[in-house]
């Protein structure tokens, strides 16, 4: 028995280097994922006037409300926008059925695929952090256990939204539109054409039960020093429970 768990172990760790040296020849999402919104936040770090607290949004500056937003924008765009298409490509090629006769089940190429996208991204995200910290000034998370547990149910969340698209997409093709097509409102009550201080009350509350919405604002918190809002937290949760159970359900081999 446990030779076997431990040639399992091993097989998902060829399993995981592998799909990490795919990624990594990725031009594409290698950009997206890191790059992108690396210089957004450089950018908006560079120019004085946006570190300076702003009255429109309630006293804090354009570098405070958008730094959290991209911090999720690499989240997001990692789970629900890059690994669904590569999950559906997979499929249409038959791997996912031909992993099924190896002693490696093709569920160990949805925990590889989800540990590479996620990694990469949460990397990005303490990144940001730390550079905004070092280079513009950004106080360190005060409430620091509660932006760790923001950003993994942040994880968790966008993670089962990639993978129930994944299990929902017919095709690679019909994978990639169907995530350009979550993506755009996801960031959008995420706050990044509106900053959330900015938006509607109407608008905001909406924003409140999107899992994106919920996650700016725990991690908001969590950096201005107080802990997360249950309410954020318990929507983060659901909605990385239900789509999960949903993608469970769903989800094709072949």
């Amino acid at each position: 028995m446990t030779a076997i768990v431990a040639s399992r172990r091993s097989a998902f760790g060829r399993l995981v280097r592998t799909e990490a040296v795919l990624f990594g020849r990725s031009a594409g999402m290698v950009l997206w994922t890191a790059v992108l919104p690396l210089i957004a936040l450089i950018v908006i770090g560079s120019v004085h006037s946006l570190r300076r607290p702003s009255a429109s949004l309630h006293g804090i500056s354009y570098l405070d409300a958008y730094l959290p937003i991209l911090m999720i924008f690499s989240l997001c765009m990692a789970a629900v926008n890059l690994l669904p298409p590569t999950l559906a490509l997979y499929r249409e090629r038959g791997i996912l059925r031909r992993l099924s006769t190896t002693p490696v089940p093709p569920s160990r190429l949805l925990a590889a695929q989800a540990l590479i996208y996620l990694t990469v991204a949460l990397v990005v995200a303490v990144l940001m952090l730390v550079i905004a910290v070092a280079a513009y000034g950004v106080p360190l998370p005060h409430q620091l256990p509660g932006f760790v547990l923001s950003l993994l149910l942040i994880a968790a969340a966008t993670t089962g939204i990639g993978l129930l698209i994944a299990a929902l997409a017919p095709s690679a093709k019909a994978g990639n539109a169907m995530s350009f097509i979550a993506f755009f409102p996801l960031m959008f009550f995420a706050g990044l054409w509106i900053p959330r201080a900015t938006m509607p009350h109407a608008l905001r509350v909406v924003s409140d039960y999107t899992p994106l919405g919920a996650g700016v604002r725990t991690v908001q918190a969590s950096i201005a020093g107080h802990w997360p809002p249950t309410a954020g937290l318990l929507v983060l949760l659901g909605w990385a429970v239900v789509a999960c159970l949903l993608a469970a359900r769903t989800f094709r081999w072949q």
